[in-house]
């Protein structure tokens, strides 16, 4: 039973060793372009909700 949990974290070990982990300057390219896209999304989105909140506004009235 032990040996098993041994050599499932000995393999798990190697296989970290394969993974191509990305360079400092992709990552923070890659967190930049996030940022840039969650910003504009947003923006769009609130002027979405405000624009079908005052036509809701007045259907209501």
């Amino acid at each position: 039973m032990f040996n098993k949990i041994k050599n499932f974290f000995d393999e798990v070990k190697i296989e970290a060793k394969k993974v191509n982990y990305p360079k400092k300057h992709e990552v923070v390219a890659s967190t930049w372009v996030v940022i840039i896209t969650v910003i504009i999304i947003s923006f769009f989105l609130g002027i979405v909700d405000f624009i079908l909140s005052r036509i809701i506004t007045a259907f209501i009235r």
